[in-house]
């Protein structure tokens, strides 16, 4: 709400009124996934909206069916292979043509001024950055035109993305954007932003951390625990996905210690520990957080 006006009752206005953006009924949404469920049974699988909002949304959301997507098996973790039966086949530069075709197929049947491409999947290893493999956008685009195994899916998505002119939002701590996909962006003119929502525990400790530096006290020891249920405590429970949430969620902290040289004089960063640990619950999310002064 804006307030109350001179009844005392709430005032409520939409986005749109206050800031320049479209009206939420303008918006489509379509996407690619390795599973071929359709967004309405893939929601009553996940069980993470309530019932009576699954209710709600069932309608709408049986109507969508992704798209088929990449599936590298090496990047993700081998616990997600049951799930794939709706991929791409061919290399990985056939791939990313698949790609684009299928943005500019869905901005003309929807007849649609603008897309944004946001990656919600699960989080991939971290990727070698390496000369001659993807240091520049020459070599990157050299190494998805031969189908070089370090190319992770994400970069071919962003890559696609940046190629067909859209807006892409990297929603998963693995490195997506290596030195490549930076440069192709400037080159193209294209926006490129994020790096893992850390919209659940990892915010928490953010704000808690920044607010104990900002305030002159110095913490010294950081513990994270984190019990997740869900696919994506199932896909983070394999180690190599896994240190690329722990190198996001340490990278917070060491950020904003590094920002107060007087606490910090000697360089040091907290001991900073990060557990997650898969619960077989729905979607369960339990997370503790401990910070030593």
């Amino acid at each position: 709400g804006l307030g109350v006006d001179a009844r005392g009752e709430e005032v409520y206005a939409p986005f749109n009124k206050l800031v320049p953006m479209v009206h939420p009924n303008d918006i489509e949404v379509d996407g690619w996934d390795i599973s071929s469920m359709n967004m309405a049974d893939a929601m009553d699988r996940a069980r993470v909206f309530d019932y009576s909002l699954q209710k709600q949304l069932r309608p709408y959301l049986e109507k969508i069916v992704p798209r088929p997507s990449i599936y590298c098996p090496d990047f993700i973790a081998a616990n997600q292979g049951e799930r794939a039966d709706n991929v791409m086949t061919g290399t990985k530069q056939e791939m990313m043509q698949k790609i684009r075709a299928d943005i500019r197929d869905f901005k003309e049947k929807k007849n649609l001024d603008k897309v944004i491409i946001l990656w919600t999947a699960n989080t991939e290893r971290f990727c070698d950055i390496t000369e001659g493999l993807n240091m520049t956008a020459e070599e990157l685009l050299n190494s998805i035109q031969n189908n070089e195994d370090e190319v992770s899916p994400s970069t071919i998505f962003a890559v696609a993305s940046i190629l067909e002119g859209c807006t892409y939002i990297n929603g998963s701590p693995q490195n997506t954007f290596v030195p490549g996909v930076q440069e192709l962006a400037e080159m193209e003119g294209v926006y490129i932003a994020g790096d893992d929502f850390k919209s659940g525990q990892t915010k928490y400790k953010s704000v808690l951390v920044d607010f104990l530096v900002g305030a002159g006290i110095k913490p010294v020891s950081i513990v994270s625990y984190n019990h997740l249920g869900n696919n994506d405590g199932k896909n983070l429970s394999s180690p190599k996905q896994f240190r690329s949430k722990e190198i996001s969620k340490s990278n917070v902290v060491d950020d904003m210690v590094g920002s107060n040289k007087i606490l910090y004089a000697d360089g040091k960063k907290p001991d900073h520990t990060v557990v997650i640990k898969y619960v077989l619950r729905g979607r369960l999310q339990t997370s503790h957080g401990r910070v030593h002064l």
